[in-house]
């Protein structure tokens, strides 16, 4: 890696390289980090799907435990996204390599270099949220532990659950061996989201930055089509089911606050998607405009054809979709957040 792509890409290789989807680490790294996350995953899902089974058709118990067991499910299929893709992401990468390596004046580097800053504090920015959401969303549970030490009562407080999950154990006698698990598990799990979320991040900035758009744009659709079609299905729900908890009038301080930052969560995470989506649109329209207004008549004849055929192409813009039945845009995303008042107002009105 060169010194650009360890300054700008660097973040997007570590993280890639912890949820084994660098395309060049070793193959038996890469099979240990795969085996790794799918594990801690499921030792997640396994409690989810218990406390299911506990609720006993109680809705408001499903529903206290949906929106964390839709985020293990999403991060199962970024996962594998990822793996069954692989191939097509290590074009992705070489063509990064190729555009940086074929840069010839300091104006191409400057705009190439301007993109891979976004891309880099896109990411960054990504990462420390969620990385510290949900440290503090687990840390939350720990808050009663600490006042019946430093506050006593004549009785213990009322634990506060660590996630929705059943652990077949005595919630009480085993607190600190269950935190340690969800603590660890949960930041493998949001690892191998922001892998996925932030190597997407990264080729759309990218796509940005050159003109060329058409072929790179393509093989990006294909590769995320499908996880963003589940991703947007499960965010939609999952904000909806979480501002209905969000709303329950038993509801304390803490879980009020638990709940308020995974919605948050969840409207970044869509809000990058779209912003990005909006980006690409943008500047896919953009490109007949900075033909028209280039020297285009000094060109050969036979480029000055070709400047034609790309300018027929870019009044059908490039967008980023989920599986061609939405596009991400800026317009799209307020359609989706109100979509999911929709789906809150219906649930409110079940209770």
């Amino acid at each position: 890696m060169n010194t650009n792509w360890s300054h700008y890409y660097g973040l997007v290789k570590k993280l890639s390289s912890l949820s084994g989807q660098w395309p060049y680490q070793k193959p038996i790294t890469k099979l240990f980090c795969m085996i790794l996350m799918t594990l801690s995953t499921i030792s997640v899902i396994i409690p989810q799907t218990a406390k299911f089974v506990i609720c006993d058709g109680n809705l408001q118990c499903i529903f206290e435990s949906l929106s964390s067991y839709m985020l293990t499910t999403i991060t199962l299929v970024k996962l594998y996204t990822c793996y069954f893709n692989r191939y097509k992401i290590k074009v992705l990468i070489d063509q990064l390599f190729v555009d940086w390596n074929e840069l010839e004046t300091p104006e191409e580097y400057e705009i190439m270099e301007r993109y891979a800053k976004n891309s880099r504090r896109y990411s960054l920015g990504y990462s420390l949220y969620y990385y510290f959401g949900v440290y503090t969303f687990i840390s939350l549970s720990l808050i009663p532990q600490v006042l019946d030490v430093v506050l006593p009562l004549n009785e213990s407080r009322p634990i506060l659950p660590i996630y929705p999950g059943y652990y077949f154990v005595d919630e009480r006698k085993y607190f600190f061996c269950i935190f340690s698990h969800a603590i660890m598990a949960w930041e493998i799990a949001v690892t191998v989201i922001l892998s996925h979320d932030c190597m997407l991040l990264t080729y759309i900035e990218h796509i940005c930055s050159i003109f060329t758009l058409v072929g790179f744009a393509q093989l990006i659709g294909d590769t995320f089509s499908l996880t963003l079609t589940i991703q947007l299905a499960l965010n939609t729900i999952m904000i909806s089911i979480t501002l209905l908890q969000v709303t329950q009038q038993h509801a304390g301080i803490l879980e009020l606050i638990r709940y308020m930052m995974y919605v948050i969560g969840q409207l970044i995470h869509l809000f990058c998607l779209s912003f990005e989506g909006q980006k690409l649109i943008d500047h896919s329209l953009q490109t007949r405009d900075k033909i028209y207004n280039s020297l285009w008549y000094k060109t050969p004849p036979k480029s000055q054809k070709m400047f034609l055929f790309i300018m027929r192409k870019s009044f059908q813009p490039i967008f980023l979709s989920a599986s061609k039945m939405y596009i991400f845009s800026m317009e799209n995303f307020t359609m989706i957040v109100q979509t999911s008042m929709s789906y809150f107002t219906v649930l409110s009105s079940l209770e």
